[in-house]
């Protein structure tokens, strides 16, 4: 338990930290002027001012802010004023007098930075180690002894292409055509060595327990290594591929919690991704990593999502502003962050009353081999 919670806290750390720096270095590099720079949430337990710009460490590590000037100023007339009311009088260094498009550089300089460390992660493990990615050919990968796949003569490592001249790309759809066609004669096609051959075969209709008709195990998994050299080109290929199937994933997930009312499986909260951490630490340090990757990505795409308190929120009411050449108020904007960081909580407790339920309940979100 020990092991885990640090764990959790020292990924987040790191995935806070460099999507925190991102807003960091840009806003210091057009010159606006950085007030804080935290890690966690308040209260604030330490803190140390070099130069202009506060660093401080909070008692909740569960993630972290850039305060900049004039980020979140409100009112009108000829004086501007932050949130706490206090009067802006460097304009020229205050965030919301900025141009749009470094007002959204800003906004995008952590999502991009925690999708950078995901491509530096992954493709380290490319070069280093091999990474374990889906593909498009299916392999066989273990066979049950007197089974049809034993008696008919096919071997581990054998390549899957078609089954009665469909062409087979997805481990579900060889499931489900061995089981539909039970007690029937189906053609495989089979490549092995470098050549291409067909066998017939017929899938039980009574499977013993723990196999399938066919009697074979099945992956579309494999271990990809890269030199160096062109690593990261394969890095930043896997990233975007991962970043869309997590698109794809909260798009399910929001339709079958909106139009369903169904709970979200799979998707973890705090709890479950402490507990997620905890179980790849156990793995070994590739499997950390690769963690550590996939969670970046995530962070990623969640903050670029059009919700406001996110920083896809801020770029939305940007864009707005360059297409209608006008400012939104930023007393309603504020308004619609705080109104958006409080549907994010109470998502965050929904999903967290399901997590502990899993760790009550002895559960684990990754899958068993």
């Amino acid at each position: 338990m020990i092991i885990t919670i640090v764990a959790f806290i020292v990924v987040l750390s790191v995935l806070v930290l460099i999507h925190e720096l991102g807003h960091f270095l840009f806003a210091k590099k057009f010159g606006i002027k950085v007030e804080e720079f935290g890690f966690g949430f308040p209260p604030r337990v330490f803190g140390k001012r070099i130069g202009e710009t506060l660093y401080s460490i909070n008692l909740l590590p569960i993630g972290g802010f850039v305060k900049l000037y004039g980020e979140d100023s409100a009112g009108g007339g000829s004086v501007r004023r932050t949130t706490n009311n206090e009067p802006i009088t460097d304009v020229n260094r205050a965030f919301f007098a900025r141009p749009a498009w470094q007002r959204a550089t800003i906004v995008l300089a952590g999502v991009i930075m925690n999708f950078l460390l995901a491509v530096v992660l992954i493709s380290y493990l490319f070069s280093a180690h091999g990474v374990a990615v889906p593909t498009k050919n299916i392999r066989v990968v273990d066979i049950a002894q007197n089974s049809p796949a034993a008696v008919s003569g096919i071997q581990k490592g054998d390549e899957v292409l078609t089954i009665n001249q469909r062409r087979i790309i997805k481990t579900e759809d060889f499931a489900k055509i061995a089981k539909e066609k039970g007690g029937q004669p189906i053609q495989l096609r089979l490549a092995r060595d470098g050549r291409e051959f067909e066998i017939e075969i017929t899938p039980r209709t009574k499977v013993p327990e723990g196999q399938g008709p066919i009697g074979v195990a099945i992956s579309n998994i494999e271990v990809k290594k890269y030199p160096w050299y062109s690593a990261p080109f394969f890095g930043t290929l896997e990233a975007i591929k991962f970043s869309y199937l997590i698109i794809q994933g909260i798009g399910d997930m929001a339709i079958n919690l909106i139009l369903h009312g169904q709970a979200p499986a799979g998707v973890a909260g705090p709890v479950g991704v402490a507990q997620l951490t905890g179980q790849a630490v156990s793995y070994g340090v590739v499997a950390t990593l690769w963690f550590v990757s996939l969670l970046s990505l995530n962070l990623a795409v969640v903050n670029v999502l059009p919700i406001p308190a996110l920083d896809g929120g801020r770029l939305f009411f940007i864009i707005i502003e360059l297409v209608t050449r006008k400012k939104v108020s930023p007393r309603y904007e504020a308004m619609a962050h705080a109104i958006g960081l409080a549907m994010l909580l109470a998502l965050i407790l929904f999903i967290t009353f399901f997590d502990i339920a899993r760790v009550l309940s002895g559960q684990s979100l990754l899958p068993k081999m």
